[in-house]
């Protein structure tokens, strides 16, 4: 399968070193899930936005630190290029921002949440299975860091997971959109860094919280068989 990646960010310049880039993340895990996918990026966050949504089998929508209702340009396009995708029948799963841009692209609601920033550990009780949820389990824990959240649900939209924190965790829209708040491609060590880096725009108490989560089991590699399957169904 060629999944087709709308990067909407780089990792800091001070992180990118030792983590590398969100393209060699998503890709990493992936490809640990099955080594047999297929990538090509579009640097969404560049003004690059794919003129043909043929040109993949599905499309995975990166996180980033601008915002869904910031107003870029290339945000406003990328709107369009989604709303595209919905029309032609075509899988996309949208992460964290990409979760956001769904919702907001088609018709929904993101704001800023008053509940703050949320950042480590992410624990969420699924509240719907569906038959891409293989192998099944009910709670789907994520490293998250975000302030906006979706208040609105698209039409045609419905919350598979959520928490107090974060009600619309996970959402399908119709039978091809996907949209998570969590970050399957964050490892441990990189969330530790970023939060660390953002503390003061986080908040000291806040950070220490989400150090203290970051001992609890990952569910990345669920996520992204997950998603897989969702994608496979999809087409």
């Amino acid at each position: 399968m060629r999944i087709g990646l709308l990067q909407c960010d780089d990792v800091a310049p001070e992180l990118i070193e030792t983590h590398g880039n969100y393209p060699a993340m998503f890709e990493a895990l992936f490809k640990r899930v099955d080594p047999s996918l297929e990538f090509r990026v579009w640097r969404c966050l560049d003004g690059e936005i794919p003129d043909d949504v043929e040109a993949a089998d599905a499309w995975l929508t990166t996180g980033s630190k601008f915002g869904v209702n910031d107003g870029l340009p290339w945000v406003d396009a990328l709107c369009d290029f989604v709303r595209q995708l919905w029309d032609a029948g075509k899988p996309l799963v949208g992460v964290c921002f990409g979760h956001q841009l769904i919702a907001k692209a088609l018709g929904g609601e993101v704001v800023k949440s008053p509940r703050g920033w949320g950042v480590g550990m992410s624990f969420n009780c699924v509240n719907a299975r569906t038959e891409w949820m293989q192998p099944w389990q009910p709670n789907l824990d994520l490293l998250v860091s975000h302030q906006d959240q979706v208040e609105r649900l698209p039409p045609e939209a419905r919350v598979l997971a959520g928490s107090d924190f974060c009600p619309h965790y996970l959402m399908q829209v119709g039978e091809h959109f996907l949209g998570v708040q969590g970050h399957p491609e964050f490892a441990k060590p990189y969330s530790r860094d970023l939060m660390q880096l953002r503390e003061q725009l986080v908040g000291e108490s806040r950070v220490a919280e989400g150090l203290d989560s970051l001992d609890a089991p990952l569910d990345a590699e669920l996520t992204v068989r997950w998603i897989l399957n969702f994608m496979q169904q999809a087409r």
